[in-house]
């Protein structure tokens, strides 16, 4: 297979010369140019025609968003967005809503040890990034009715987990969901830490439901979402009939953290059958395992269909697994959940 073809930009000739020397030690990833800018980024992505852009976003001119906002959702180059989280986290959300696809945190201090210590985690965003199918982007003008729930509940919590091209699907998700939901929802997504908390702060603005970062011994009830923190995985205990968060770094072994297996698992430990997993977009396998325990107890699994994802990767592991109860487009799936709580 033909290498994995990349255009580094970023306005540090530093980090350029890092960044070409980390992918160089891949035989599946070539540096086909570096740029400095935005505007000289856009002319070499037109001369060159790469597979992956990776990009930084503060840049003198024209500035990563500026960037993503000229290449207008086109399929090529996918693009990896290398930040600073600290000063960038709003910066990095509309990235990834301008149609970035990943998003890796960079250190503050450009040191070549702290540079090599994000290796695994960028080298993972580029294949994850090449092998993406970037969708169209939304119309921001187009708005679609929140799905309510006219029935009873049969569900005690609705968990989610999501990767590459999660932060918008769950997003699009979550605006699908009235804010009369009747039953506390869960996200894992595999976001840098920094993140997750400005994430939830931009959806709690922008859906009906209350949406919060998930922090320890929080009370989950109807017609609020928590998102997991990066870094921290997140769990569900039952105390006293009613669902708590719980926040914890183990287990330390698990390809993420936050793990989409940690919460399954200990939403079907807390509640049993009345568990619905939702398995969204995203590169590996991160739910299967998870998803198989919310079986086992009862439960019911969604998965997204692969036309509608970005990656079809942890859809696959589990309705190939045949753990999950039905499947459906992500323009679906506020309603297929809806109909199962």
């Amino acid at each position: 297979m033909s290498p994995i073809r990349i255009l580094v930009v970023d306005d540090s000739a530093f980090a350029r010369k890092v960044l070409r020397d980390l992918f160089s030690r891949h035989p599946d990833l070539e540096v086909v140019g570096t740029a400095r800018d935005g505007l000289e980024a856009l002319e070499k992505a037109a001369e060159l025609l790469p597979d992956v852009m990776t990009l930084d976003l503060s840049m003198p001119g024209l500035d990563g968003l500026g960037v993503l906002r000229a290449l207008g959702g086109r399929a090529r180059p996918k693009v990896v967005v290398v930040s600073i989280a600290d000063s960038a986290s709003e910066q990095g959300l509309a990235a990834l809503e301008a149609g970035a696809v990943e998003l890796v945190h960079k250190p503050t201090a450009l040191a070549t040890d702290r540079l090599l210590e994000m290796s695994a985690e960028l080298v993972g965003a580029v294949r994850a990034a090449a092998a993406a199918r970037v969708p169209a982007l939304p119309d921001p003008t187009a708005t679609a009715a929140p799905v309510a729930v006219s029935v009873a509940p049969t569900k005690r919590i609705v968990v989610i987990g999501a990767s590459t091209g999660g932060p918008n699907a769950v997003a699009r998700l979550l605006k699908g969901i009235s804010a009369d939901f009747p039953v506390p929802i869960a996200v894992v997504l595999h976001l840098p830490t920094g993140y997750t908390g400005a994430y939830a702060e931009r959806l709690d603005r922008e859906c009906g439901l209350a949406v919060r970062e998930a922090a320890d011994g929080v009370v989950l009830g109807a017609g609020t979402a928590v998102i997991a923190r990066a870094g921290q995985h997140l769990k569900l205990q039952e105390h006293g009939g009613r669902l708590v968060a719980t926040t914890d770094l183990h287990p330390v072994d698990t390809p993420h953290r936050p793990s989409v297996d940690v919460l399954f698992t200990s939403a079907a430990a807390a509640v049993g059958g009345a568990a619905l997993g939702v398995v969204l977009t995203g590169m590996g396998d991160d739910g299967l395992a998870g998803s198989r325990a919310i079986r086992a107890a009862g439960g019911h699994v969604l998965t997204q269909t692969e036309s509608s994802c970005v990656v079809y990767g942890m859809p696959r592991s589990v309705w190939e697994a045949g753990l999950a109860t039905a499947e459906a487009p992500l323009s679906r799936m506020a309603a297929e959940i809806a109909a199962r709580v």
